[in-house]
């Protein structure tokens, strides 16, 4: 990145660092009780009671990579307040304890800052601009450091998410720049952070057997079998060996990698989250709403056997569908393996470099959120993110950015509930949903248009069911009886959207003809 770039991309990187300090005072979910407790929990106890202690209900259940950066973040915390890393002092609040992490998020998106940076410079360049603003550089950088979703997960209800998407991001900038081994142990570091990375771990698995393990193609871009290095096989297998046995190889000494597991995958939380994420469940669950309702009217179905609110009151556990099978663990994991399948057939079958890698990534994000077991709608990030490389270099993959980004965002929506965060909620996914549709617009201005008719007007719909679920229906006697419509309406819109954009890749991918030079590429 040239030094008129640097300038650029430093004044958006504290542009978005100031608006991130301004939020500091916002309102927070309680994930902001979660990492304080995890605080408490690595700064009092003995590596053996991490995965064991249940003083609060929100125990740890996050890779050892994550409950050491807690650790690390514990001993910087102290000096700020004390108190807040007592295990006992449940719920505790200070304007310290706010201000540290709140702050901690903030510095550790450094992280993500220089991943973005480093996403620019693979961004293929042939699309030359005399305006810096409609440089495919430039809209790339604004999308990733002023990604709302990002923006209000991370800095209004409280997570660490930004600093695990630098490391995914800089995972795939090293894989897009050839340093394989680099993007490997990146990727390998990032997974012992944060399993829900495992979703798109088929993609990097895939990818790094067709263009590491074996090192040449033949003429017509088929593999050349006998070009596989088994010294390269033995390097990728030692990163993972050696990552892996670094987290987890005290847990295993202990005797305590059940108890680990049993953390990472609980399985007993139930199918979907207590905000239904907008995926393929979302719309399942309302069918079997939908029946059971018709079949009451109807006196198909005994009221008597009927749970209630099984699924729409708001509560994360186990339940059963009334009407439509219910849904084991076993059922999401053969879906979502299904639905995996025909992106990784494709990153092996039909090559195309960097741009395949990506498009296999977002497939595998995309697939698993549809399909995957207690999907929290946050997960939309992992595809929204990766789909940002490819919004700037062709115009079909900037039309089903534009549909994944309003729908996925807007599901986010009820994750801010509050009175004081709706006008900055609305606000900010007005900017950041003005400027993608006007910037990837102007980018691709000499191309046919993004979106058809009815896309346009599936998304414009997005309106006036905001102003019926903020303004509306708070006002009708309907939110005593029935408080679960608005979430219920935001996450089958939504999933409606969500799911046209993963067919509409697919097909995309799936159809794409590539040219024997590209192959052999």
């Amino acid at each position: 990145m040239a030094a008129g770039g640097r300038s650029w991309f430093r004044a958006l990187a504290l542009g978005v660092s100031f608006l991130k300090c301004l939020l500091i005072p916002a309102y927070y979910s309680t994930d902001f009780e979660v990492h304080r407790n995890w605080l408490a929990i690595t700064h009092n106890l003995p590596l053996s009671q991490w995965y064991y202690e249940a003083t609060s209900e929100w125990t740890l259940d996050y890779p050892p990579f994550f409950a050491w950066f807690e650790y690390a973040l514990s001993h910087v915390a102290k000096y700020f307040d004390p108190k807040m890393l007592v295990i006992e002092n449940l719920n505790y609040t200070s304007r310290a304890t706010i201000f540290f992490q709140r702050f901690s998020v903030i510095f550790t998106d450094i992280l993500f800052i220089y991943a973005v940076r480093e996403c620019c410079r693979c961004v293929n360049g042939k699309r030359a601009a005399k305006d810096i603003l409609e440089k495919p550089t430039f809209i790339l950088a604004v999308l990733l450091l002023w990604n709302f979703g990002l923006l209000i997960v991370d800095h209004i209800h409280f997570q660490y998410n930004g600093f695990l998407f630098g490391l995914m991001l800089l995972s795939v900038a090293r894989l897009c720049q050839k340093r394989y081994l680099e993007g490997a142990l990146l990727f390998a570091v990032l997974l012992h952070f944060k399993h829900i990375y495992m979703y798109v771990a088929p993609a990097y698995g895939i990818y790094l057997l067709r263009s590491y393990c074996f090192t040449a193609n033949n003429a017509d871009g088929s593999l050349k079998w006998r070009s596989f290095s088994f010294l390269h096989v033995t390097l990728l297998g030692l990163i993972v060996c050696l990552v892996s046995a670094l987290s987890l190889g005290p847990f295993i000494v202990l005797g305590q990698l059940p108890q680990v597991i049993s953390r990472l995958f609980p399985f007993k939380r139930g199918l979907c989250h207590a905000y239904w994420a907008p995926n393929f469940w979302a719309l399942y669950n309302a069918v079997d709403k939908a029946l059971t309702i018709f079949g009451l009217k109807c006196n198909f179905l005994d009221p008597t056997k009927i749970p209630k609110a099984s699924m729409t009151g708001g509560l994360v556990q186990e339940f059963q569908h009334t009407v439509l099978p219910s849904v084991t663990p076993l059922a999401t994991l053969i879906c979502t393996f299904i639905s995996i399948l025909p992106s990784v057939f494709c990153l092996w079958f039909k090559p195309q470099g960097p741009r395949g890698f990506l498009q296999c990534l977002v497939l595998c994000a995309l697939s698993s959120f549809m399909f995957g077991w207690h999907v929290h709608e946050k997960a939309i990030l992992l595809a929204i993110l990766p789909l940002s490389l490819l919004s700037v270099q062709r115009a079909k993959d900037a039309g089903i950015y534009l549909i994944l980004t309003t729908t996925g965002h807007f599901s986010l929506f009820p994750l801010l509930f509050t009175p004081p965060e709706l006008p900055i909620k609305i606000l900010l996914m007005l900017l950041f949903t003005v400027y993608s549709f006007s910037s990837l617009k102007s980018l691709f201005r000499r191309e046919r248009p993004l979106l058809n008719w009815l896309e346009t007007i599936y998304l414009a719909q997005l309106v006036p069911l905001e102003i019926f679920c903020e303004i509306v229906f708070p006002l009708t006697p309907w939110k005593g009886h029935f408080p679960f419509v608005p979430l219920l309406l935001t996450s089958v819109y939504c999933a409606l959207g969500v799911a046209y954009a993963w067919l509409k890749l697919y097909v995309s991918v799936l159809t794409e003809r590539i040219s024997v030079r590209q192959k052999a590429e």
